[in-house]
């Protein structure tokens, strides 16, 4: 017996989460993530990347600390 597909109607809508929402989650995790990482995933230039996280500090107040890795990339995450 086959099931008649859900229309559109009464199907949950899928949530998707905002590009800064993606942003801030990948900040909050425990290693942090370098601006390479970030521009990669948010599918942004390297400057727009530090641009949000400026928007991130100054909007919402929150810490972002940055650590430099010996011969790597600097680490950004949200401070806790």
């Amino acid at each position: 017996m086959k099931t008649k597909p859900k229309s559109k109607a009464t199907q949950s809508p899928k949530v998707r989460e905002t590009k800064l929402q993606q942003l801030e989650a990948m900040l909050r995790q425990p290693n942090g993530a370098t601006v390479t990482q970030l521009a990669a995933l948010l599918e942004w230039q390297p400057h727009s990347v530090r641009g949000a996280m400026s928007n991130l500090k100054k909007r919402q107040g929150l810490a972002i600390s940055a650590e430099n890795v010996q011969g790597g990339e600097r680490t950004y995450r949200i401070a806790h």
